[in-house]
Parts: C-alpha cells; structure tokens; sequence
C-alpha cells in the first residue's frame, strides 16, 4: 500500500479514575478523554488538547473497592451510586463522540502509562457496548513512545527523568480531564521530540 494511501489516524489521550486495580469486581468512576493530535503520511498534527474533549462520571457496578484508590481520585463513591450514569450510557456516549471528533481517521487511545487506563477502558467498552471504536489495539503508549526514542530501557522511564521540555506545564491532579489534556500535550511534545542530543 502507498504511504500517501494510509488512512491517518487520530490520537486521543484517555485517562480513567478507578476504585480498584481491575475491571470486573471493581469499577471505572471517571472517564476523560481529550483529542491529541492526528497524523497521516505528511506527518503530526498537533491539536489544542483543550479544544475537543469527554467526561463523565460512572455508576459503581459492584460493592468491591478500594480504599486507597478512592483518596488518590477524591471521587465520592457513595455520591456516584446515585448520581454516575449508567456504564452503557456512559460508554454509548464516549463511542460516539470518538466517532464524531475522528471523522475519516482511524481513533488510536494515547495514556501515560497505557496499560491500566486501557485495561478498564476495553473491557467497559466490549462488556457495556459490544465493541470498541479502538478496535482491539488501537492503543498507544506513551512511556513506551519516550523508551524508544531516548533509547532506555522501559523500566527505566518516568516522568521526572524526563527532559522538561517534553512535560505538560499542567498539573497532574488526578481529575481524568485534567490528567487527559496534560497527556495530550505531552504526546504532542513526543511526537516532535528527536530524540536525546538534538536540538529542540
């Protein structure tokens, strides 16, 4: 396939607040979500990660939680049990905003890290709604993405060894919106990073 024929692809960073380590016995309590930027043959395209941007707050699907994940969050639980939406509402509404803001671009999920956020993030999707505007691997790493390109290894990597030049000014305040467009401005800064000793 021609390079200029690759359908491009639109980076969304999401970030979820949870109330335990997995999804099943406990449960995704916050979804943010920001646009990134795009990329196709020519290249990234940088977005205002402030400009299109998701949230909302989900109903508890079980009495399973933990402690600890509650304070780092500072998500009422026993508030969400009566005000959260209902997951398959919340994640009908989250597909089709994906679909709205990727038009003819194929959406990929961004996280700092990925894992745990994508974790919750698909099994929501395929147990709530069937599907995922992701596909199954439409997900980006962004700890993954800094590794290759300074060259380290991934166990090596944090965000306080990172140059600073790469890092969102914004504060990571454990608000999934506010910790999404944080993400989003820090894959922007990757995307045009070359790498360790070079100019910026």
């Amino acid at each position: 396939m021609s390079a200029r024929r690759v359908k491009p692809s639109l980076y969304i960073s999401v970030d979820v607040e949870a109330d335990g380590p997995i999804p099943g016995p406990y449960s995704l309590l916050s979804l943010g979500a920001a646009v990134a930027g795009r990329q196709d043959a020519d290249g990234f395209t940088a977005a205002d990660a402030t400009r299109q941007t998701f949230y909302c707050e989900l109903r508890p699907i079980s009495d399973e939680f933990v402690p600890e994940a509650l304070v780092v969050s500072g998500l009422d639980r026993d508030r969400l049990v009566v005000e959260g939406l209902e997951p398959a509402l919340a994640l009908a509404r989250f597909t089709r905003w994906v679909r709205e803001v990727s038009g003819d671009a194929q959406p990929v999920m961004c996280g700092y890290p990925a894992s745990y956020d994508w974790t919750f993030l698909y099994w929501y999707l395929i147990r709530f709604t069937g599907e995922s505007p992701f596909g199954h691997s439409g997900c980006l790493d962004m700890k993954t993405l800094y590794a290759t390109k300074a060259g380290l290894p991934l166990r090596a990597v944090a965000k306080r060894t990172m140059p600073a030049h790469l890092l969102s000014r914004r504060p990571h305040t454990h608000h999934a919106l506010d910790d999404a467009v944080e993400q989003a401005e820090l894959l922007a800064n990757l995307m045009a990073w070359p790498g360790p000793g070079t100019p910026r």
